[in-house]
């Protein structure tokens, strides 16, 4: 990596905090830290430049959900949770209110790394999500929805919704190639940066939130389908528009 990059590490062990800290900072990144949620809100605003967040499930005060979504009112910056609690419903919480990616407690610092780059490649020049947004038309309309990737909203009839950075990316990916099948290892590399494992649920997790944003019903939908054995298909047709009509 050839320029430092700016981190939060919100977590209230004070050896993780340090530890994170200085593995961090060998691998040229400069590190922010606090030890509750509460600090974290109050010193985090849109200016500190801040590209990536580590966040503890288990703080004191307001946990690692509550700060999520808090976070989410006024930031898409990712964020990576960490969760000492083996049950597999707080990584899918996570995923659920807008979390990016999920460690598991204790963790190999190298597989955290790992995965921050992982994330960060997403905003890279030349990822695919981003050259995509970049090259397309502001306006996608397919069904009764129409998505304003300027300002990252979908709207439908009379409503809008602001999108998260995970939903936002993963309904790119899908309008980008409607009619083609996406395999679950395909979304996972464009989305996390890495393959799917065999028990890996967020790919599911993250496509069942995607369908309730485009108000599907959750055991026969219409827009996004599941092929069995291959991945998931958008079947909508896509029209993108420069500006929409008045």
């Amino acid at each position: 990596m050839t320029k430092s990059r700016y981190v939060y590490v919100v977590d209230d062990d004070n050896d993780i905090r340090s530890l994170l800290k200085s593995y961090l900072e060998r691998h040229q990144f400069q590190v922010l830290t606090a030890e509750s949620g509460e600090a974290f809100l109050e010193d985090f605003h849109a200016d500190l430049n801040v590209e990536l967040v580590i966040l503890d499930v288990m703080l004191p005060g307001q946990d690692g959900f509550a700060v999520c979504r808090a976070l989410r009112t006024q930031s898409e910056v990712p964020v990576i949770m960490l969760t000492a609690n083996s049950d597999e419903m707080d990584r899918i919480i996570g995923l659920e209110i807008g979390a990016d990616d999920y460690l598991a407690k204790p963790f190999n610092p190298r597989e955290l790394l790992a995965r921050m780059k992982a994330i960060l490649r997403r905003i890279e020049p030349n990822d695919p999500i981003k050259e995509e947004q970049e090259k397309a038309s502001r306006y996608y309309q397919f069904a009764q929805f129409t998505l304003d990737t300027l300002s990252r909203e979908l709207h439908h009839e009379d409503s809008k919704e602001a999108l998260t950075g995970a939903d936002f990316n993963l309904l790119m990916l899908f309008l980008a190639s409607p009619g083609a099948v996406l395999s679950r290892d395909y979304i996972a590399e464009n989305t996390r940066g890495r393959d799917s494992a065999p028990l890996d649920r967020f790919i599911d997790v993250h496509v069942s939130r995607l369908r309730q944003r485009l108000k599907e019903d959750a055991r026969h939908p219409q827009l996004i389908k599941t092929v069995r054995g291959e991945g998931y298909i958008m079947t909508a047709t896509v029209e993108t528009f420069d500006e929409l009509a008045e």
